[in-house]
């Protein structure tokens, strides 16, 4: 085991070459943790636009500032698209989507394709982290066949971890030092070069029996979230009915110092988490022949809110004796969630679709995203508008769908005919709000 030791001495001196593969909202704020520490940092990405930008010691995502960026240059941190480069690494850290196909079943082709990417330049002595959430199996069926094809022998001359991220941008409470982090190794030996691998620079590493272990605890983390979103969801509609405001419920609910977590309704599930992970665990258990009938009923519950949102702006617009087909309708907010500019799996891009489908003429204003962004399903050719009072007034209506802080609530509420507020951001009643 002398491989083993040696890679762990390295790690635990900071002599040790770390490769993140994949910079985005993942793998850039690990680079920078790594390169604070002393770390020196290869970073690998197939889109050379990004590599450009960490060139010139900018960032190309809102809450990490240019400045650490150039911190990291300046502490020897490199940017690459050459993936020959992996052989000077002695951790490989891969952080790539893991997004769903058409069927709604689990895409695995970005860790597949980037596993292949790195096996011609693997070598003995390094240790492979899979950050990507995934199902339980993933590491040991589809990485560890495909390491041990170079001839390496995991557990031995080579090391093989799963340590799923635990991100959450732009929460100011939390960051990837502070986020304890839960490690799972193929072997022993592995699972001993993970927590060095990450003891550095994260505060509290949690081991876990095994890869599989850790790929399930990251997928309960966020079907918790699912499932009981799903269940405020179907009370909002409850509350709704009864002439109740569940906001004002949930707030009460929430003083309760034990026995209850606050969850909050919204116009459907967003971010790459949230709306995808559950599906990856449904799918994996049809292999074992269980039916996740909880899992999929709170699914069923969040994929209908975009609807029950376009049902209100109906309603609200018909008040007016308006339809959707020709009215100017304002999305407010569209990122994923408030004061960020992450727009993966946004709900509101969705509703935006759903409106324009409908015949509304949509625009959007959002502070975090100036023009609307290449995606890889959705596509609008708009730029955020400027809010002032003489320009929301030009709207039939204003649909709050994710109410980043920036927004003035109470110019818009002074200008806008109609708001179909999804958030719960007004409070207090108004003739001209429909809560959502």
């Amino acid at each position: 085991m002398q491989m083993k030791s040696t890679l762990i001495q390295k790690l635990d001196d900071k002599q040790a070459i770390i490769g993140i593969v994949g910079l985005g909202y993942v793998g850039l704020p690990l680079t920078i943790r790594y390169c604070e520490v002393g770390y020196k940092v290869i970073g690998f990405d197939i889109d050379p636009t990004k590599i450009s930008v960490l060139e010139q010691g900018k960032s190309y995502i809102e809450h990490i500032p240019g400045s650490a960026i150039q911190a990291a240059v300046a502490q020897g941190f490199e940017a690459t698209t050459d993936f020959s480069r992996v052989s000077e690494a002695d951790a490989l850290i891969i952080c790539v989507p893991t997004p769903l196909n058409q069927y709604r079943e689990p895409d695995l082709s970005f860790v597949t394709n980037t596993t292949d990417a790195l096996l011609p330049y693997l070598r003995p002595g390094q240790v492979v982290s899979l950050e990507s959430t995934t199902y339980p199996g993933t590491t040991d069926e589809e990485l560890l066949p495909r390491v041990e094809s170079t001839g390496l022998k995991v557990g031995e001359n080579a090391f093989l971890v799963y340590s799923p991220e635990r991100e959450d941008p732009g929460n100011a409470n939390f960051s990837t030092r502070t986020i304890p982090k839960v490690c799972g190794g193929f072997t022993p030996a592995c699972l001993e070069v993970g927590m060095a691998l990450y003891g550095q620079v994260i505060d509290r590493v949690v081991p876990v029996s095994s890869t599989r272990a850790a790929e399930l605890t990251k997928l309960l983390e966020n079907i918790h979230r699912a499932v009981n979103i799903g269940l405020v969801n179907e009370m909002k509609i409850v509350a709704d009915k009864m002439g109740i405001d569940i906001h004002e419920v949930i707030r009460a609910a929430a003083t309760k110092p034990f026995g209850f977590v606050p969850y909050y309704p919204g116009p459907g599930l967003g971010g790459h988490c949230i709306p995808i992970d559950p599906f990856y665990l449904t799918w994996k258990a049809r292999e074992y022949g269980v039916h996740t009938r909880f899992i999929e009923l709170a699914g069923e519950v969040n994929s209908a809110m975009p609807d029950y949102v376009i049902a209100k702006v109906g309603a609200g617009l018909n008040a007016l004796k308006k339809s959707i087909n020709g009215s100017r309708v304002l999305a407010l907010g569209i990122s994923y969630k408030k004061n960020v500019d992450d727009m993966r799996e946004s709900p509101s891009v969705m509703l935006m679709e759903k409106l324009r489908d409908l015949g509304a003429d949509v625009s959007y204003s959002d502070p975090h995203v100036p023009v609307f962004p290449k995606m890889r399903r959705h596509k609008f050719d708009l730029s955020s508008v400027p809010l002032d009072y003489e320009t929301i007034a030009s709207y039939d209506c204003v649909l709050l769908a994710t109410d980043h802080d920036k927004f003035d609530y109470e110019l818009i509420k002074k200008a806008a005919k109609l708001i179909v507020d999804t958030r719960g951001r007004y409070l207090q009643p108004s003739p001209h709000i429909i809560k959502a």
